[in-house]
């Protein structure tokens, strides 16, 4: 059980941190076993008496022994006791064992305790948690998914209640009043996307102080620290709604052309990537392995999800030569080498910040009669030319202005109409990135491979996709209020992570 222990602290560090803990581990021991003569009563009465000593000037740190012996009795009195978790019957069979003490110790300081499955994880957040609830602020463990929210807030929620602490949890139907009751609980358990949604709600959407549910961010320990602070760190948290249009998004007009120019750009692809992967698997060196690592870079430009070329990117040489390709071309010494590849392409799509754009052929494939109809107007040449003209009127000149600016307006939303379905074809795969059931497009959580229901990509996206599945299209959604889950956990006073992993 301890091997998490000797993987936190190393050399010189370790024996400082060994030093500092082993003298309160001792005390906390000594404590627990005077606290064993106590009766229940008594027992349950020491919160209230910690609560007292800090509102009266007592630290949390000068708490600290006491109220870890006190968790660890309550822990012994209830060994046997049936609890219900998950509408399951357990045993309750778990005291804190020294290490676990240690381990609390570490996450009320803000540190990250590295454990593996089964060494008790579980109990050894509620030594800090009922620590820091003792302040009277809120305080809250993040888990990955809303059964160990519900399982873990159950579990321990018996230990907190035994020593006169409330505990809550949060769901993902959850209505308001259910989370403002939740958060008015001394502990809170839930996932980071709920906990961030709430933070959003209160600050972007609630008009009215009564309409919030969080209370404050003091102190928050984050199981899984690893998945969820580096994995989902730049995750973004968004909040949208349906927005008003003047004319509908034109996606189905679109639909037809862009499959058609979306098919062609693929067979380019596929061609481009296997001539590309013949000439590398032969091992050729000199300009023709330049040229194949020249059409890869315009597979990546024109097709990054082609199969051919993801399994040739497997390759560290290969990447590493399309990697170093890619610089090179960016640079200004062959940026028109760089421009002419990419109007080789019908269109050119980057995956890292989902932009796209037509090239001339792709202009002259979708409207050969008017290829210009997809670049937009200059309307300060246009205003120009109309102040110039001195057989208009006023009200003349006026006029043809707004017919232009109209123009202008219906020629944006064609690019971007025929942008987001560029994305939806390219970069957003059905079973990968969504699903459809029944009749509706539902996102897929790219971290947990859970569906997120009523969750919707924004600025089109979701009806690009809608139309690309055949779906009955619902409303454009305007984003209102958003957060990186990073971002969310600065908020906090003190942050502490448990990992399996670290």
């Amino acid at each position: 059980m301890i091997s998490w222990f000797f993987r936190l602290f190393k050399g010189q560090h370790y024996r400082k941190f060994l030093k500092k803990v082993n003298p309160l581990v001792q005390k906390i021991n000594l404590l627990e076993e005077e606290y064993q003569q106590l009766s229940e009563d008594a027992l349950r009465a020491k919160t209230a008496e910690f609560k007292e000593r800090y509102q009266n000037g007592e630290t949390l740190e000068q708490l600290l022994p006491e109220a870890f012996a006190v968790v660890k009795n309550a822990a012994r009195r209830m060994v046997g006791q049936k609890i219900v978790v998950c509408d399951h019957e357990l045993t309750w069979d778990m005291v804190p064992f020294d290490v676990q003490l240690i381990g609390g110790m570490s996450l009320h300081w803000g540190r990250i305790a590295e454990m593996a499955t089964g060494e008790g994880k579980t109990l050894v957040a509620t030594l800090p948690l009922y620590l820091n609830a003792l302040s009277g602020r809120n305080c809250q463990l993040v888990t990955v998914n809303d059964y160990l929210v519900r399982r873990d807030a159950e579990w321990n929620g018996y230990l907190y209640r035994y020593l006169g602490l409330t505990v809550g949890y949060i769901q993902n139907q959850m209505e308001s009043a259910e989370r403002r009751a939740a958060y008015a609980a001394d502990i809170t358990y839930g996932t980071a996307s709920e906990f961030g949604f709430d933070y959003l709600r209160d600050n972007g959407m609630a008009t009215r102080q009564q309409d919030q549910v969080q209370r404050d961010h003091f102190f928050c320990i984050v199981d899984e620290v690893d998945s969820i602070l580096v994995d989902e760190a730049r995750t973004p948290l968004i909040i949208s709604g349906p927005v008003q249009v003047e004319r509908e998004a034109p996606f189905p007009v679109f639909k037809p052309a862009i499959e058609r120019l979306v098919s062609l750009q693929n067979r380019l692809c596929t061609r481009l990537a296997t001539e590309a992967k013949e000439v590398l698997d032969a091992s050729v060196d000199g300009d023709a392995a330049e040229e194949a690592i020249k059409k890869l870079l315009q597979v990546r430009m024109g097709m990054p999800k082609n199969r051919v070329l993801m399994r040739l990117m497997e390759q560290g040489p290969v990447r590493k030569k399309l990697d170093r390709l890619e610089v090179e071309m960016n640079g200004d010494f062959r940026r028109d080498e760089l421009y002419h590849l990419k109007e080789e392409l019908y269109f050119t799509i980057e995956e890292k910040h989902h932009q796209s754009d037509l090239t001339e052929l792709g202009r002259q494939t979708l409207s050969p009669n008017d290829p210009d109809g997809f670049m937009l107007p200059d309307l300060s040449t246009l205003f120009m030319e109309l102040d110039r003209r001195l057989d208009l009127s006023a009200d003349e000149r006026q006029r043809l202005k707004l017919q232009g600016e109209d123009r202008f307006q219906q020629v944006a939303e064609n690019i971007h109409c025929i942008g987001q379905l560029l994305r939806a074809y390219c970069l957003y795969e059905r079973d990968v990135e969504y699903v459809v059931q029944d009749g509706k497009v539902v996102i897929v959580d790219e971290n947990t491979g859970r569906i997120m229901p009523g969750r919707r990509w924004s600025d089109g996206l979701h009806q690009a996709v809608e139309a690309k599945e055949g779906t009955a299209i619902q409303e454009e959604s305007k984003t209102y209020a958003t957060i990186t889950i990073q971002n969310y956990f600065r908020l906090y006073d003190k942050l502490a992570g448990m990992t399996g992993t670290a």
